[in-house]
């Protein structure tokens, strides 16, 4: 070969991804130079997004186990325990990039792919949430990419009919350039059906299942593990187009199949499709596979192999099935109108084998591929710790800040958006969003419920990484807790900058350390997840700005009898009591940012030992009955927080005055962790007196009853003044009319 073939050799690799080591590395694998299509084959399997090449050795370190886990990471999904014989099966994953390129097709897709996850695993899919991360509103694209997000997640969680019960949004002017967008899934399956993906069975057939194979997604994976620029609105080829009719048929079949012998292993096709989907199952199962791509269902003429092996076109499935079951499952997916083909077999030879028109493709031995793929250990560099908060006045009384905080974009009510997704579709929901600090869903035909959540604070993580890791965690148990449901497990979305920055890698090992350490503390093991890193955008200018830190965490929980969870809407008489100790931490406050316009200061710090003693002692007063409404303790502090619970219950509150020695703005706004507002009957003495005798801080901050918000000034804030200023944003911001955003 001459020089000039061996450089532009090179330099299609880098085209492709791959740096200059990464492709010495293949040509040693390959003893050759690879073709196209394998060259495709390598560049999405050891891509960040597939290999998790710089995160790996750090998601090694967060605990997996529990008595109750069945699988943790590297099946398809999370399976816990609920009970009775079943299982949740659940996972959340990122669409960020394809988001931002294309919002409507980017968020649905990325709800098409994260259901099949869970399905896959033979679960019927019960509920969807999210986690969004949007810019700054001042942003002149934000408001097309909110719209265009919105529309997605609920077009294809609606029309697939599995409802959108829960999630979180807010804004930063870090995500201007890079929106978060991450789904998850929650499905229910019988403890003895879970399927798994791991190919087995030398000659069984390998089947294709589900839509036809376009051109679209070819490179995603490569796509969504490089930082953007400029340039990044004409990547749409990239992004997938979705149909959420054709995934409701896919669901169907599957699990009609799965009711039956047949499936030996089960994936989904997500990122790089053909490809990654063919590699995994044969690998995890230590055989080969060869794919004659003549087989494939295609509705575009002339594709090539290398198209095929790399286009993620959605609601597609590979399986491999045992040879006297395929006539039955080709009768069922017909029977649904889906494709149905068999596109190959297993071997012995540990290669993935490719043809096409009677010519081989690509071959390739599958234990280096996977084995050899690179892992790197980062640079790190020491993160510099966060500066004072500085002095602090309260310039405009608690009434205003309260009515400024409730208002602004991260803590205004998202009714416009929570009321384009259907939350009750199939029946079982009890507890739709804004209603309690989780979702609440009943698993049918049983008395057990599931609180769901997502959660994650990226002002701290970015002050604090290791803090902002820990409170992630531990406030999606507190969510959870604050229902009266056992927290189970989580899945994480770890969304991050560029690993190659220094600091960057260093914000996501530190995050990590904390999110373990509240795992190991509070029984909250990680069972699935997603790593999304390069959410960092190009400048014209070459200078390049990372999103916040956002380590976002999914929470589950079980309630045995779900008719004793608590939501937090203020009843009409009782005690509000405060449990969780209080210091008026105002650094990295929302009250700092909104009313001060200052982002300075530390993050509030977990007491995890605080927090497992608060909790348990809440979810058990729940059990008992003593509690009528719950709600935890975050963004905004005391004052948001029952002002929250005033306007999901229509009923009031008169606040007695601050602790002593205490400014009142610190006391009433100030973010300290471990702590819930509980709505109990009576005086609340009794609960007083066991709290005292187990060491937990409790005390009562007034009286449950009236028309609105009674400030310990006397000053009466109406529950309808509440309620405007809280519905106010979004619709004027989208520019809707105020009719059309009724709260639900």
């Amino acid at each position: 070969m001459s020089l000039k073939q061996k450089v532009a050799d090179a330099a299609l690799a880098r085209e492709f991804g791959l740096s200059d080591d990464e492709y010495d590395r293949v040509l040693a694998i390959m003893s050759r130079t690879p073709s196209l299509t394998e060259l495709g084959i390598f560049s999405v399997m050891w891509s960040e997004h597939c290999s998790y090449k710089s995160s790996r050795k750090w998601l090694r370190t967060l605990p997996t186990t529990a008595p109750w886990v069945i699988h943790g990471p590297g099946e398809n999904a999370g399976v816990v325990d609920i009970g009775q014989g079943l299982a949740a099966v659940f996972k959340m994953e990122s669409h960020n990039h394809p988001s931002f390129i294309e919002p409507y097709q980017g968020a649905a897709t990325g709800v098409g792919g994260i259901l099949r996850d869970v399905f896959t695993m033979g679960a019927r899919p019960v509920a969807n949430l999210n986690a969004l991360r949007f810019g700054s509103p001042e942003n002149s694209r934000t408001r097309q990419i909110v719209d265009g997000v919105v529309r997605g997640i609920g077009g294809y969680g609606n029309c697939v009919g599995v409802p959108t019960v829960g999630g979180e949004v807010n804004f930063h002017s870090a995500y201007d350039g890079n929106p978060l967008v991450n789904a998850m899934t929650v499905g229910v399956a019988r403890q003895d059906r879970i399927f798994l993906s791991a190919a087995a069975g030398i000659g069984n057939p390998v089947v294709y299942v589900g839509s036809k194979t376009g051109r679209d997604g070819i490179h995603g994976a490569t796509m969504s593990s490089a930082e953007f620029d400029e340039h990044a609105l004409a990547k749409r080829p990239t992004v997938q187009v979705g149909d959420p009719f054709v995934e409701k048929l896919l669901i169907e079949a599957c699990l009609e199949l799965m009711a039956t012998d047949a499936i030996v292993a089960i994936q989904d096709m997500g990122a790089a499709g053909l490809t990654s989907s063919s590699v995994e199952m044969a690998g995890k199962g230590n055989v080969g596979i060869e794919l004659d791509l003549d087989a494939v269902p295609q509705r575009e003429t002339g594709m090539t192999a290398y198209e095929m092996m790399l286009s993620e076109s959605q609601e597609r499935m590979l399986m491999v099935l045992k040879p006297e079951c395929t006539d039955l499952a080709r009768t069922i997916f017909e029977k649904w109108e889906l494709d149905f083909a068999v596109v190959g077999h297993l071997t012995d030879t540990g290669r993935i084998v490719v043809t096409h028109k009677g010519k081989v493709e690509a071959d390739i031995p599958l234990a280096p591929l996977a084995d050899q793929a690179p892992i790197y250990d980062r640079s790190i560099t020491p993160l510099v710790p966060p500066g004072p908060v500085g002095p602090v006045h309260d310039p405009v009384g608690l009434e205003q800040s309260l009515i400024k905080l409730i208002g602004c974009p991260d803590l205004a009510s998202r009714a416009w958006i929570w009321n384009q997704y259907d939350s009750t579709v199939g029946g079982q929901t009890v507890r739709r969003p804004g209603r309690a600090d989780a979702a609440i869903v009943r698993v049918e035909d049983t008395s057990i419920g599931l609180a769901l959540t997502t959660d994650c604070t990226p002002r701290y993580c970015y002050a604090n990484p290791k803090a902002g890791g820990a409170q992630a965690v531990a406030e999606a148990w507190r969510n959870i807790t604050a229902t009266g449901a056992t927290p189970l497990a989580v899945t994480d979305n770890l969304n991050f900058g560029n690993p190659e920055k220094p600091e960057v890698m260093a914000q996501f090992v530190a995050a990590i350390e904390g999110m373990g350490e509240a795992c190991r503390a509070l029984d909250f093991p990680v069972v699935s997840g997603n790593v999304s890193l390069y959410n960092q955008t190009r400048n014209p200018d070459e200078s390049a700005r990372a999103i916040l830190p956002t380590p976002a965490i999914g929470g589950l929980g079980v309630l045995a009898d779900v008719e004793k969870h608590v939501g937090m809407a203020m009843p009409e008489s009782g005690t509000l009591l405060l449990i969780g100790e209080t210091k008026g931490h105002l650094g990295q406050s929302l009250w700092l940012r909104e009313v001060l316009g200052r982002e300075t200061g530390d993050a509030p710090m977990v007491d995890l030992a605080a927090e497992r003693r608060n909790g348990d002692f809440v979810r058990e007063q729940i059990a008992s009955g003593a509690v009528l409404a719950c709600h935890d303790v975050s963004d905004g502090g005391i004052l948001v927080g029952v002002a929250e619970m005033i306007m999901a219950g229509g009923h009031g509150c008169e606040l007695e005055p601050p602790q002593s020695g205490m400014r009142p703005e610190a006391f009433w706004f100030g973010e300290d962790q471990g702590r819930y507002l509980l709505a109990v009957p009576g005086d609340g003495q009794e609960l007083l007196s066991m709290a005292r005798a187990r060491g937990i801080a409790l005390r009562v901050l007034g009286g449950i009853g009236g028309e609105g918000l009674t400030l310990p000034s006397g000053a009466t804030i109406s529950t309808p003044r509440l309620v405007a200023v809280n519905d106010a944003f979004f619709p004027a911001w989208m520019g809707v009319d105020a009719f059309e955003a009724v709260r639900s």
